[in-house]
């Protein structure tokens, strides 16, 4: 609606976790690096934790698009809440292959799953590929059989090497459900945990989505640009996390367009606050 106006190519602040608009804070760069690494060096199992909103899920989408799909099998669970641990390994497995599961209760008990989810790691192994196994939100977890199975397929390897790494993410308090079982705990050697950002950092932030949204647009145009005034109301709403920063910032360009405002300060973010009654 308001990209023409803004000479921008698409909406900048979109709540969305594309991997383009991805800001690089010292903190995102070093568990980037660190997940990497995991995954690299085949290490098992690594753990990122933050408060919410502040880009796990997108941090685990680059790095799914920096890995590629012709090298890696994944399976990215994003709502982890199921009845029985054995709902879990069964959107794991079907993720992994494309062949159907039986229907029949009976056919899809835990144990069978586990080796039929074996036997699948172990062929796209032998085809060439790593497995990779994503589990978000994982602080929604309250049943502790569901870690008990994310154990158990840690347990997968070989003599050299494990048959899947297995990246777990979620708010803070995952930190210490994962504590509470240690033999799980044991088995994650690398962890990760994002903070909101800092002031300059949410400048930084809205100065690199803004450039991403402008690629491909004439220069001559009008171009959103928030003052430092107005970067400090941003950041004092926000708390310097990043969903926040960009619900905020969308309504700043829509409400910016809509008055056909050219300067983005300070009293207009403020004013933007109070339109959309934002807390």
């Amino acid at each position: 609606m308001y990209e023409q106006y803004w000479s921008l190519r698409e909406k900048p602040f979109q709540n969305t976790p594309d991997p383009r608009f991805l800001y690089l804070s010292s903190q995102h760069e070093d568990a980037l690096m660190k997940l990497t690494y995991v995954v690299a060096q085949n290490l098992g199992a690594g753990l990122l934790t933050g408060v919410f909103g502040c880009g796990k899920t997108l941090l685990a989408k680059v790095i799914l698009k920096d890995l590629g799909q012709q090298k890696f099998c994944t399976a990215y669970i994003s709502n982890p809440l199921v009845g029985e641990p054995s709902e879990l390994i069964r959107a794991i497995v079907r993720a992994l292959s494309p062949q159907q599961l039986p229907e029949k209760k009976t056919e899809l008990l835990i144990d069978p799953l586990l080796e039929k989810l074996h036997n699948i790691l172990v062929d796209n192994i032998r085809e060439g590929k790593e497995n990779i196994v994503i589990i978000d939100e994982a602080h929604t977890i309250n049943d502790t059989r569901i870690f008990e199975q994310l154990r158990l397929i840690l347990n997968f390897q070989t003599e050299e090497k494990f048959l899947l790494t297995l990246l777990i993410l979620g708010q803070p308090e995952l930190k210490s459900k994962i504590e509470a079982i240690k033999p799980l705990a044991q088995r994650i050697p690398i962890r990760c945990h994002l903070e909101p950002l800092g002031e300059e950092e949410v400048a930084g932030y809205i100065e690199h989505r803004i450039n991403v949204a402008s690629q491909g647009e004439s220069s001559s145009g009008l171009r959103p640009t928030f003052d430092k005034e107005a970067t400090k109301i941003v950041y004092n709403y926000s708390g310097g996390i990043p969903r926040r920063i960009n619900t905020l910032c969308d309504l700043v360009l829509l409400s910016g367009f809509a008055k056909k405002i050219e300067k983005i300060d300070a009293k207009f973010v403020e004013s933007v606050i109070k339109e959309f009654n934002l807390s």
